[in-house]
């Protein structure tokens, strides 16, 4: 049976969005004793390592959550292994991941809403005020919730597609 070991999650520049979902999904298997599962974040155009978002690091913060020395990293074919899965916030991002990077296609990029059942793709704060950040890691966090028992339901059929 194939197993993967890595989850990515991949955002525009990497500094809102996929850092939330890998902090709190980090947070969810460690409380579920899964510590054999990488989780990272990535940005699709990250043009210089930028910090955290001031907004999604207060938003995180008053939420408990901490990631000290977070800089943005774009992306790249190394990242991708033959055991990884990548989640993107949008359809439009699912299709550029796959189109970019050679490693990358339908079997293992998904939009992490639907991959949990959810209607709407995960709405991008950027530029909006403090509670419009607030509200959208509310929503990563019950679109996480969701996600923890099919990453670590090992019959890896709902992950693969096999």
């Amino acid at each position: 049976m194939r197993q993967f070991k890595r989850v990515i999650f991949a955002s525009g520049n990497g500094v809102s969005r996929a850092p939330m979902a890998a902090a709190l999904l980090k947070e969810q298997l460690k409380e579920e004793g899964f510590s054999d599962i990488e989780v990272i974040s990535r940005g699709l155009i990250v043009q210089f390592p930028e910090p955290l978002n001031q907004k999604v690091e207060a938003v995180m913060a008053s939420n408990g959550l901490t990631w000290d020395g977070f800089a943005a990293e774009e992306l790249s074919d190394e990242d991708i292994t033959d055991d990884t899965v990548i989640f993107v916030m949008e359809e439009k991002r699912r299709q550029q991941v796959i189109e970019k990077y050679d490693r990358a296609h339908e079997t293992n990029v998904f939009l992490l809403s639907a991959y949990v059942g959810d209607e709407l793709e995960i709405m991008n704060p950027y530029g909006e005020n403090l509670q419009i950040y607030g509200m959208c890691f509310e929503v990563i966090r019950e679109t996480v919730k969701k996600l923890v028992p099919l990453l670590t339901d090992r019959n890896l059929t709902t992950i693969w597609g096999i």
